[in-house]
């Protein structure tokens, strides 16, 4: 079972990312996926969520801002960020589960840098 992020890098506020994950070793288009990301000194914090069928829910932090999709014939998953802002600084992990229960699955790949600053 393997995620793999990548996209991360240095961008101004304001700007956007498009984020990338490529999954493998499990079923793709069975699974829920969301992203998470961690701050300098703060726990893991949820931030989207998609479910087999596409729908998706985000949280209030990023709601509006962030978009998440999902390819099942590539087995990615993007994440767009748009109107970054510096509080969004942060590395940024793709996990197997859904918004309830990626905590338990435990399972995500090594991240990908986030950088927001002037």
């Amino acid at each position: 079972v393997q995620t793999v992020e990548s996209g991360g890098g240095l961008v101004q506020p304001g700007g956007s990312l498009r984020l990338h994950c490529a999954a493998s070793g499990f079923t793709f288009s069975s699974s829920n996926l969301s992203w998470i990301r961690q701050a300098p000194g703060k726990d893991l914090e949820w931030l989207s969520s998609i479910n087999t069928l596409g729908g998706t829910a985000y949280a209030a932090s990023v709601k509006g801002r962030f978009t998440m999709s999902r390819d099942n014939d590539k087995k990615t998953v993007d994440l767009q960020m748009t109107m970054l802002k510096p509080e969004d600084t942060a590395v940024y992990y793709c996990a197997i589960g859904g918004s309830l229960t990626w905590r338990r699955t435990g399972s995500w790949g090594q991240g990908t840098q986030v950088t927001v600053s002037s």
